[in-house]
């Protein structure tokens, strides 16, 4: 996506590979150091990305060039590393914090009543968050699907046909309590991913700061390369795509 991204918009790219599980960064980033890109894109997960901020200030790259996918916006990797990581940027699909009326309820209704799954610190947190939104989204589907089904025990298809037709506007989300939580979402037939909006935030050594309101992605660009990639994949495997309404 990136190579072709290079070609589209006409900037260069370059690709380090970490060997997992990403302890020793030392060699790949004194070769980023030489390079002088204009941004490091990491994707990491675990310890590989509390290894990288401290790696990465031992050899002079700003940290505020560093730019990670969601899995790097997790509290738990960010606190290990100290103020190396101060000035990390990562992209997410999601907020976090507690200041959600939602997660207040939780706090209160749950945690309260000694019923929470995990300690009461990582509420809000980037995995935790991750956690309550497919909770959530789980539940908002089964729940369209009742409203077309009946309240009844569902099928896999009726559960199916109720994430197809699951719609989060900012009203409905407004109404749940979970107001900026995430990005509106339709989902589809055709659109499991229903948007996709990112935010940008950054590391201040304690908490995540927002920098950006919700931005949609480059589907012109990348959706062209999923669905060549899946025909690919269906046509190796012998599957029949299934057609859409």
């Amino acid at each position: 996506m990136l190579d072709h991204q290079a070609v589209h918009y006409g900037f260069t790219v370059q690709h380090l590979a970490v060997p997992p599980p990403g302890l020793d960064q030392k060699a790949t980033w004194l070769r980023v150091k030489v390079a002088q890109p204009d941004w490091v894109i990491l994707r990491s997960v675990g310890v590989m990305t509390s290894t990288a901020p401290k790696e990465a200030a031992q050899v002079g790259v700003p940290r505020d060039t560093i730019v990670g996918a969601h899995q790097t916006c997790t509290e738990q990797e960010m606190l290990p590393a100290g103020a190396a990581a101060m000035g990390f940027i990562c992209a997410t699909w999601y907020s976090t914090g507690t200041h959600f009326p939602l997660i207040q309820d939780i706090l209160t209704s749950v945690y309260g009543r000694g019923k929470g799954a995990g300690p009461a610190g990582d509420v809000g947190t980037g995995p935790w968050m991750r956690g309550l939104l497919r909770g959530l989204l789980t539940a908002e589907a089964l729940r369209t699907a009742m409203r077309q089904f009946g309240n009844q025990p569902l099928t896999g298809a009726q559960v199916q046909w109720g994430l197809e037709h699951l719609t989060l506007t900012a009203a409905s989300l407004k109404e749940m309590g979970a107001e900026g939580l995430f990005s509106p979402i339709t989902l589809s037939c055709r659109d499991h991913e229903g948007g996709g909006g990112v935010k940008f935030q950054q590391w201040d050594g304690a908490t995540w700061i927002v920098l950006t309101d919700w931005i949609a992605p480059d589907q012109a660009l990348v959706r062209p390369l999923v669905e060549a990639s899946a025909a690919k994949y269906a046509q190796e495997k012998g599957i029949t795509p299934r057609d859409c309404p």
